[in-house]
């Protein structure tokens, strides 16, 4: 009877360990893919930036154009695999969703900015960005909080930033 006890501990802990396990995978597979984005934003930031001052418009599309493209390839890839089995895993896979289509909306509002046809147009498409930019605080917040949750629902301590 002890054994029977014993052996079903076991199997019981083996499949609660391989669930964390997964939970945590999924969990830096989302921070991988944005850890993965970093350098490429921060260039086309630095970009944008002398494109604007230089008013190169059609360069701030293209760059816009070019990150949009970039965020949206590792959004169709959270969007395509599913949610681990595990508890908040579907709510965090949403929250990361939502933070990736956010980040791919900066991008299209730099894009439709260098594209817009005057002086006037553009000033709209800002107006559009400075919106987004409000956001950012906001979205950034509920995708953490919703990682928090799926960490501590699952047994697994989120890693410092390096």
């Amino acid at each position: 009877m002890i054994k029977k006890i014993f052996f079903g501990v076991i199997i019981l802990s083996s499949f609660v360990a391989c669930k964390s396990k997964s939970a945590f995978n999924y969990s830096q597979e989302i921070v991988k893919k944005e850890r993965s984005l970093a350098a490429d934003i921060e260039t086309t930031e630095n970009k944008v930036m002398t494109f604007m001052n230089n008013e190169q418009y059609d360069s701030f599309a293209a760059a816009g154009a070019r990150m949009e493209k970039l965020v949206d390839s590792k959004l169709i890839e959270i969007k395509e695999k599913p949610a681990p089995d595990a508890k908040e895993g579907a709510a965090f896979k949403d929250a990361a969703v939502k933070y990736f289509s956010y980040l791919k909306s900066l991008y299209t509002a730099y894009k439709d900015i260098g594209n817009a046809p005057g002086a006037e147009a553009r000033e709209k498409e800002m107006d559009k960005l400075r919106s987004l930019v409000n956001q950012k605080t906001s979205v950034l917040m509920s995708m953490q909080t919703a990682q928090k949750k799926f960490a501590d629902a699952n047994g697994f301590k989120l890693e410092d930033k390096p």
